[in-house]
């Protein structure tokens, strides 16, 4: 289902969600961090660090760091691939299943706040 938003309400909800993120006092994520988040949480697994390096254009080491912040928040973890030793899988944890669903709450919750 498609949502029509003009562009000014659309940057308006960009900023109100981010505000709100901001403001409740938890660790706020980073664009890049939050763009491996949601990747992990809502395209069909597995993941691995090669796989998410490849789909957002940047260096492995760039997706080992936003993951090493992501697994000390408990968003995520991580474990050796047993078929094939070189992959890291990133696996999902229920606090971050929670953290996304709250998202998903909170960009519904602003964009009803938008005026029409």
């Amino acid at each position: 289902m498609a949502v029509a938003l003009r562009a000014g309400q659309a940057l308006k909800l960009w900023h109100n969600v981010n505000l709100a993120l901001v403001r409740g006092g938890d660790s706020d994520l980073t664009a890049r961090q939050m763009t491996i988040l949601l990747t992990i949480y809502l395209e069909a697994p597995p993941h691995t660090v090669r796989g998410l390096a490849a789909k957002l254009g940047v260096t492995k080491p760039v997706i080992t760091r936003a993951l090493d912040t992501m697994g000390r928040l408990n968003l995520v973890s991580r474990r050796r691939d047993e078929a094939d030793r070189r992959n890291v899988v990133i696996q999902r944890t229920v606090t971050g299943a929670l953290y996304v669903e709250q998202l998903g709450d909170l960009v519904v919750d602003e964009a009803g706040k938008l005026p029409r």
